[in-house]
């Protein structure tokens, strides 16, 4: 029998993890790992936490039960954790007021992120903006015009949005770019990753604070179900939201953990970012060792998916020793399938999921038509799908999203 759990050790998950940093970056991972050990044993910092999560951010969300999905299913009950209603519209939030506490106590006078869809982003930008520090994140060419709503919201809560014009302008990208900066500044910055990857204590850290997910779960579906999910479906990019919903369960052998990951357009690369269920190898890239998506030669191969989320070519080193002992099991979604979901989620029960989140509602949906009768299934719907309604316009309603476009040039072309 397998094992339930890697443990970490000195900031690894059975050989994935680690700090494959320049050697000048390790003086500042090694502060940022006593900071942490330090807080996390301190009431009053867990304290001030909870309060932030529940006066804040609105914690606990809802665990609701989707009626019209689970008659139509047929099989069984579907429950969505409601991470969208969090403040800033996503579970981002939640770790973001951790890592912006830590970074207080470290006496930090800047924040520096990355983000892709942008949802991280704007939770550190308002995070920021809360506490009086100064915020700058970077973000490929490609996120800022498909997200653009979540940029001007940056900007709005007072952010510097740098825009990345090198390699693919997306995920990677930012990230990479976010690091150079941060070693640049380590006197002042604080850089505050936004999934469960990257150099320790990164992966750990992220993972306790999104962790409150799954806690919450475990006590809502007890009190409404009084027994625990037969299965539990997240979406998958690094692995932040995954790994909150799924790190309370993995002692709960009974209890299957299902990660889905960007099936994109296909198989090949540049049209997915499938890692821990398509053809993956392991390699070290930005600071760790996990499953990334390269060539024979050890080259990043470009990734697509219709959500910015999910378009990066690694995965967390947790979720990739997770995968390996079995505990998890990872699949993916096509593009075409989550936009139905997308669509069908937001027809049936008035709730519009972000497209990262619509990935595990369409494997979710696909799994419960064949389920066996009384199944209990919980999704985590990471985020609200505000942010991705020009996406969904344009591959949902094209012609009507055409002309509004045209019109929009002409009203404001002299302007």
């Amino acid at each position: 029998m397998c094992p339930k759990r890697p443990e970490p050790h000195r900031g690894y998950f059975r050989g994935f993890g680690g700090r494959y940093v320049p050697e000048m970056l390790l003086p500042a991972l090694e502060e940022l790992q006593e900071a942490y050990d330090r807080c996390r044993r301190q009431e009053g910092f867990q304290q001030e936490l909870a309060a932030l999560l529940s006066r804040y951010s609105g914690r606990p969300t809802p665990l609701y039960r989707a009626e019209n999905l689970s008659r139509e299913s047929g099989t069984g009950t579907i429950y969505l954790k409601r991470e969208g209603l969090n403040h800033t519209g996503a579970h981002k939030i939640n770790n973001v007021l951790g890592q912006v506490l830590l970074a207080k106590r470290m006496g930090k006078k800047e924040i520096v992120a990355e983000t892709g869809a942008g949802q991280h982003g704007v939770a550190t930008a308002t995070a920021a903006a809360k506490f009086g520090l100064r915020c700058r994140v970077f973000m490929g060419e490609v996120d800022i015009r498909r997200q653009y709503p979540n940029v001007y919201a940056m900007k709005l809560l007072g952010a510097e949005v740098i825009p990345v014009s090198f390699g693919q302008k997306t995920l990677k990208d930012a990230v990479n770019a976010a690091l150079k900066y941060w070693l640049e500044h380590l006197h002042r910055s604080y850089y505050l990753l936004g999934s469960a990857l990257g150099p320790a204590p990164y992966p750990e850290m992220v993972r306790d604070f999104q962790s409150v997910i799954g806690r919450e779960i475990r006590g809502q579906i007890m009190q409404q179900e009084g027994r625990l999910p037969d299965v539990m479906v997240a979406c998958v990019g690094g692995g932040s939201n995954a790994l909150g919903m799924f790190v309370p369960f993995l002692d709960e052998t009974a209890v299957k953990l299902v990660g889905v990951e960007a099936g994109g357009t296909g198989n090949g690369p540049g049209r997915h970012a499938a890692r821990l269920s398509g053809n993956s190898r392991v390699g070290i890239l930005q600071g760790y060792k996990s499953y990334f998506l390269q060539d024979r030669w050890g080259q990043i191969l470009p990734t697509h998916s219709i959500s910015a989320g999910l378009d990066y070519p690694g995965v967390g080193p947790e979720l990739a020793a997770l995968h390996d002992i079995g505990r998890v099991k990872f699949v993916q979604a096509r593009d075409p399938d989550v936009l139905k979901a997308y669509r069908e989620v937001a027809r049936r029960e008035g709730i519009i999921p972000a497209l990262e989140s619509a990935h595990a509602l369409a494997h979710a949906l696909r799994m419960m038509k064949t389920a066996a009768r009384d199944t209990l299934m919980v999704v985590n719907v990471s985020g609200r799908g505000d942010k991705d309604l020009f996406i969904a316009a344009r591959q949902l309603d094209g012609e009507n999203w055409r002309e509004f476009l045209r019109r929009e040039a002409e009203d404001h072309g002299s302007d």
